[in-house]
């Protein structure tokens, strides 16, 4: 078979595309983990998340046929057949709402004392790598589908991957910055990321419904209107205004430090 065609250039460049859309949710999911972690470990956090997306990718694509195959139904709750990859997009959806939710109570309602509490559970390196892993295995089955269904050559699906992981991992940095020097943007982040996960549960409880429906259409609209709205609110907010503070849960370090204190 002939690789360099425009057929598959064309595939090439489409995927490419589509897994960077696709790997942005990852990204913020990753950048808002990574900014609990002491200074010196963040952009390592960053890298490792980013890299172990393009390992999961990577070793699904190898692993195509035993995809396809989690699209036979295995469970029937309440009479709707549910396939492997459903039930997969099923937790990985209630995961990122549960996660996200937490999140948004922990950066509001915490108490302040809580952050130098024996109470609250120190953030670790292994802690925020697992959690992205979790995402991660959600995020890559739908990219990999996404990708099986531009292109079937696995010699363009690869570099499609790599390309745009590339990318993510280039600008991961001024994403978490940006994200953790404006509290208003951490919030709409965490937002997205629940309706993501919303979005994730309905297509794991009933996959052709939300297609029909273009729900992530829908869903990547918003969420490109509402950053809109936010980068104008920034611009015309007064520079004398200070942000508004959210609480952070300690790093290791900075909890051995308060304890010491």
């Amino acid at each position: 078979m002939e690789l360099f065609t425009t057929e598959n250039l064309i595939a090439l460049l489409t995927l490419t595309a589509l897994e960077i859309v696709l790997g942005i949710d990852n990204v913020i999911f990753v950048a808002i983990l990574a900014g609990k972690l002491p200074s010196h470990q963040r952009d390592l956090g960053r890298r490792l998340g980013i890299g172990l997306a393009v390992v999961s990718r990577i070793l699904l694509l190898l692993a195509i046929n035993w995809i396809m195959r989690l699209t036979e139904p295995v469970v029937a709750p309440f009479g709707n057949a549910l396939s492997g990859r459903d039930l997969i997009l099923l937790i990985g959806g209630l995961f990122l709402i549960g996660k996200s939710t937490f999140e948004i109570h922990e950066k509001l309602e915490a108490a302040e004392g809580d952050e130098h509490s024996g109470a609250v559970k120190a953030v670790t390196l292994a802690s925020v790598i697992t959690q992205v892993v979790i995402v991660d295995i959600v995020f890559s089955l739908d990219s990999v589908i996404t990708a099986v269904g531009i292109s079937g050559v696995l010699a363009v699906m690869i570099p499609a991957v790599v390309i745009a992981a590339a990318i993510m991992l280039f600008a991961s940095g001024a994403v978490g910055r940006f994200v953790e020097e404006h509290p208003t943007m951490k919030m709409l982040a965490l937002s997205f990321l629940i309706l993501i996960g919303s979005i994730l549960v309905i297509e794991g409880w009933n996959a052709e419904a939300a297609h029909d429906l273009h729900l992530k259409n829908y869903a990547y609209f918003a969420m490109a209107f509402s950053f809109g709205v936010e980068l104008l609110n920034m611009r015309t907010r007064k520079k004398a205004e200070k942000p508004v503070k959210l609480h952070n849960r300690p790093s290791v370090s900075e909890a051995e430090a308060a304890s010491t204190d």
